[in-house]
């Protein structure tokens, strides 16, 4: 079975549609697992207090806030270069869900920020990119309702995918190209010594997998709705041009 088949609007629907409901489920367990877990059984942090719990909202939506855009930046990839529809609605789909986790992980951010550095926001370099791939996640967005024609819009929202990802890129890396920003390094690495307690680490674990779960789960159903609404429009199309011959 070659994974190109699931490129198939058919196939992708009939394969997805028994998936989706455990996808749901899975990701509801988690998500209610790693934040009750968070903030009501893991103690107080020695220096930030009770205020560091909002990271079970703040890591996992940032870092879905850029695996989002990197989801999209492949699928339009493979829309360049394989010409698959489903790619491209993929990509749509994944655009609104990455824009709501970016703008969960700003507002998280900004509130966590407030206790530690005195003020809700600072442009440090970290906020700053992580503001502008909001913009590019709205800029996304509207390119795909201004353009009629489905596939133009794809190429279009493609090209500037590519571009934005350098802002991803940045929102991601940010702390370690400018040393002198607030923000706080990952909070999550391959060195042990720099993660955080365990305490908080594997509530964390379970909260970032529940993220990652309602992620798969909304892009499914979302790409499931544009391909639904691109049949509706072929029908309407093709009656229009029986109207047209009668």
């Amino acid at each position: 079975m070659s994974f190109w088949e699931y490129a198939n609007p058919k196939k992708f629907m009939v394969t997805t549609a028994p998936v989706l409901p455990w996808l749901f489920a899975a990701a509801g367990v988690a998500l209610v697992t790693g934040l009750v877990w968070g903030f009501f059984f893991t103690p107080e942090e020695a220096r930030q207090g009770s205020t560091v719990k909002i990271i079970y909202l703040h890591v996992p939506s940032a870092m879905m806030a850029i695996n989002a855009w990197v989801m999209m930046l492949v699928a339009s990839l493979i829309w360049l270069v394989r010409r698959h529809h489903v790619s491209a609605l993929a990509a749509r789909a994944a655009g609104p869900v990455g824009m709501v986790m970016t703008l969960i992980a700003l507002a998280t951010g900004a509130i966590w920020g407030q206790p530690m550095w005195g003020t809700w926001w600072v442009w440090d370099p970290r906020l700053t990119s992580f503001l502008i791939l909001f913009l590019f996640y709205l800029g996304y967005i509207a390119l795909w309702e201004a353009i009629d024609d489905p596939d133009t819009a794809a190429d279009l929202t493609a090209v500037l995918c590519i571009v934005g990802s350098v802002f991803a890129v940045l929102s991601r890396y940010a702390v370690n190209f400018w040393n002198q920003g607030l923000h706080q390094g990952a909070s999550l690495s391959m060195d042990k010594q720099e993660n955080v307690a365990n305490v908080f680490y594997i509530p964390l674990l379970v909260s970032i997998a529940g993220f990652v779960l309602l992620f798969l789960s909304l892009v499914i159903l979302r790409t499931r709705t544009e391909i639904r609404v691109r049949r509706i429009r072929a029908l309407e199309a093709r009656a229009q041009q029986g109207e047209g011959r009668a």
